[in-house]
């Protein structure tokens, strides 16, 4: 790992953690000196960062963290909900009788943690759920596309927005539906039809949240 790699991980993991709140200014200086580097590498990871849409820069301020919108969550859950959707139906084909089993296993394993009410787990295993049929998927492309977009949130999965008690019962009985239209080999458009319509009703519940 280079010293932008590393000046990076470091505060983007800040940012992620809380450690580093939204409107907070980023100052070089002190990263350069805790990642034992120039200021480039560390003006390079917050560039990187801009681009994620994690950081802003203001004038006469410099670089400070960026929070995330209802605006901006909005739109990046669409995007989601389309490339999700089309890697769903990619992937649909080529998963394997262990692949759906394991899917099988993952969304058991939610059920146990909605009952008994371990709801900080759900998060990861929604992830872990699908991107095992990522997993499948032939493009690359593709899986990368959704791997920085699913980062994006992670300031708002990790406030707890994105997991709600009242939408993870339906969000695993969705899960199921889609468990069963891939061991059954269902039309590839049915099954993207499915995969973007699942994630939009995560983005509708986020909407009548309060």
């Amino acid at each position: 790992m280079n010293k932008r790699q590393y000046a990076y991980k470091v505060i983007r993991t800040r940012i992620v953690d809380g450690t580093y709140s939204p409107g907070q200014r980023i100052i070089i200086n002190q990263i350069a000196k805790e990642v034992g580097s120039s200021h480039i590498p560390v003006r390079e990871a917050i560039h990187q960062l801009e681009s994620d849409q994690l950081i802003e820069f203001k004038p006469n301020v410099g670089a400070i963290v960026r929070g995330i919108d209802n605006e901006l969550y909005m739109e990046t859950m669409h995007v989601l909900a389309l490339l999700e959707g089309h890697a769903t139906a990619l992937s649909a084909p080529l998963i394997t009788t262990n692949g759906i089993k394991t899917l099988e296993n993952i969304n058991n394993e939610m059920k146990e943690m909605l009952e008994n009410y371990e709801l900080d787990k759900l998060g990861a295993l929604n992830r872990e759920f699908h991107f095992q049929i990522y997993s499948y998927c032939p493009n690359n492309l593709l899986k990368k596309n959704i791997r920085e977009t699913w980062n994006r949130l992670d300031i708002v999965r990790q406030a707890g927005f994105t997991f709600y008690p009242k939408r993870t019962p339906q969000s695993i009985e969705e899960h199921s539906t889609l468990i069963k239209l891939l061991k059954e080999r269902a039309d590839s458009s049915e099954i993207e039809e499915y995969a973007r319509k699942h994630k939009l009703i995560t983005l509708e519940a986020f909407k009548e949240r309060n």
